[in-house]
C-alpha cells in the first residue's frame, strides 16, 4: 500500500523575527514495514539544509536561515510504502510484571538507555498505580503489554493539550487525561519499571475505515506512540491512545529514548515580546493507486 503524505506547519508573527537553527525530524527510515519512495522537504524563508543522522539513527535536517520573515512554513510531503507491523509472537504472560523480562546480556548492553528510568517517582504514584495493575493480571487479555496500553486506553480521558512539551508520567495519572504523548510517556515509564525497554516514536496516525457514504478521510494527524523490546519479537509498537498494537494505521518516523528527542520540528526565533501569533499544522494522508514507473 503507497501512502502520500503532505504535513504543513506554519508559524505566524506580528512582525518580521529572525530565526535560530532549527531541527527537522520529518522524514522515517526504510525498514521491513514502511519504505520511503520519495520525499520533498520546502522551507520558507529560504534556508541552508544539511542533513544527517543523530544519536538514534533518526535522519534530521539542520536548517539555518538567512533572512527575518514574519511567516515561518515547513512543508514534508513523503510517498511510503507501508506493509504489516511486526505483532507480538511470543506469549507475554501477566506473572511477567513481578518476575521480569528476560534479555540477553547482548541485548541488555544495547537497550541499556532504554531500561533506565527518565521520569522520576519520589512520591511514588507510578509505583502505586503499577501495584494496583498488578493486583489485577490475569483478568485482561493475557498479554501483559497489551493489557498496560488497554489500561491507560480505559483509565484515562484523552485531552487535546496546545501545550509545547509533554507531562511527567505522574502528572498524567494525577490529571486523569492526557495527549497522545502524554499516554506514550507514561506507557513507556511504566513499562521500564516492570524490566521492558520502552522508546518513545513519533509519526502519523490514518484511520483507512470508509465512513458511511464509503469515503476515507484525507485528513491524517500527527501522532506518538510507544515501542518496546520483546525478547523474541524485536520493538514492537504499542498506542495505549488508541488501544492499538502494531497497527498498519501508525506511521514512524522518528524514535528516541525521551519526548523531547523526537520532536518533529525544534528551533527558536528572536522578536520582540508578543510577535509570536500562533501556529497552523495540516496533514493529509492519501492513499495512491500507481506511481510512476510502476505497473498498473
Amino acid at each position: 500500500m503507497y501512502l502520500r503524505i503532505r504535513h504543513a506547519t506554519t508559524y505566524r508573527y506580528a512582525v518580521p523575527v529572525s530565526f535560530g537553527p532549527h531541527r527537522l525530524m520529518l522524514r522515517p527510515r526504510d525498514s521491513f514495514d514502511l519504505r520511503l519512495v520519495d520525499a520533498a522537504l520546502t522551507v520558507s524563508p529560504d534556508a541552508n539544509l544539511r542533513w544527517m543522522h543523530d544519536a538514534y539513527g533518526n535522519p534530521v535536517a539542520l536548517a539555518d536561515f538567512a533572512q527575518p520573515a514574519e511567516t515561518l512554513e515547513i512543508v514534508s510531503e513523503l510517498v511510503i510504502e507501508r506493509f504489516g507491523s511486526a505483532r507480538p509472537r511470543s506469549r507475554l504472560e501477566p506473572r511477567t510484571a513481578l518476575t521480569g523480562v528476560v534479555y540477553s546480556d547482548g541485548e541488555r548492553t544495547v537497550l541499556q538507555p532504554y531500561l533506565a528510568r527518565a521520569a522520576a517517582d519520589p512520591d511514588g504514584i507510578l509505583e502505586r498505580w503499577l501495584a494496583d495493575f498488578r493486583a489485577r493480571l490475569g483478568q485482561g487479555s493475557g498479554h501483559l503489554l497489551r493489557d498496560l496500553a488497554h489500561a491507560i486506553y480505559t483509565g484515562l480521558t484523552y485531552a487535546v493539550r496546545y501545550d509545547e512539551g509533554t507531562q511527567h508520567p505522574a502528572d498524567t495519572l494525577q490529571l486523569g487525561s492526557g495527549s497522545c504523548r502524554d499516554y506514550a510517556w507514561l506507557f513507556i515509564e511504566l513499562a521500564r519499571r516492570m524490566g521492558f525497554a520502552g522508546r518513545f516514536v513519533t509519526g502519523y496516525i490514518h484511520d483507512q475505515s470508509p465512513d458511511a457514504s464509503g469515503l476515507v478521510s484525507p485528513v491524517g494527524l500527527t501522532h506518538a506512540w510507544a515501542d518496546v523490546f520483546i525478547p523474541g519479537d524485536g520493538w514492537v509498537e504499542f498506542d495505549p491512545t488508541n488501544d492499538l498494537v502494531a497497527d498498519r494505521q501508525l506511521l514512524r518516523i522518528a524514535v528516541a529514548r525521551v519526548p523531547e528527542d523526537a520532536s518533529p520540528i525544534a528551533g527558536s526565533f528572536t522578536g520582540p515580546p508578543g510577535s509570536f501569533l500562533g501556529l497552523s499544522v495540516g496533514v493529509l494522508i492519501e492513499p495512491v493507486e500507481t506511481l510512476a514507473g510502476q505497473p498498473g
